[in-house]
């Protein structure tokens, strides 16, 4: 039962805000299609940034690859390149590779443009683990 408190909270309790983008929806598309990324991307609103706890040998291995103890999770999809998810899906990405322009976050394989206000909160791999 602990452990689905802490998802509840995870989900729905406040957190510290973050500001995203202000660019509205067709903006942000225009957006990214002008910097030819040459990765897949997601516009995402109603996100949570998500800093992980972990071991320092997780956090070993993470930066051995380049990434960092920090994902996405956003109540809705508001567009997907690679059509992974449809509009109004939920999205939890993988883990930090980049972050830029403060609304740009990058994984090993998208870029997940922030849209609007988000908050910040911290949570366990366990935690994290029950958000499929």
């Amino acid at each position: 039962m602990e452990k689905l408190v802490e998802l509840s909270a995870l989900l729905y309790e406040p957190g510290e805000l973050m500001t995203g983008s202000p660019m509205s929806n067709d903006e942000a598309k225009a957006y990214v299609r002008e910097r030819a990324y040459d990765k897949e991307y997601c516009i995402v609103r109603d996100w949570i940034w998500i800093d992980l706890d972990v071991t320092e040998e997780e956090r070993s291995i993470l930066e051995n690859t380049c990434r960092q103890p920090v994902v996405i999770y956003a109540h809705s999809v508001i567009f997907d390149t690679a059509r992974r998810w449809d509009v109004g899906d939920y999205v939890r990405t993988s883990f930090l590779y980049a972050f830029h322009e403060g609304y740009m976050f990058e994984t090993m394989n998208s870029i997940y443009v922030l849209l609007g206000d988000g908050i910040r909160k911290r949570t366990s791999l366990d935690t994290l683990g029950m958000l499929v």
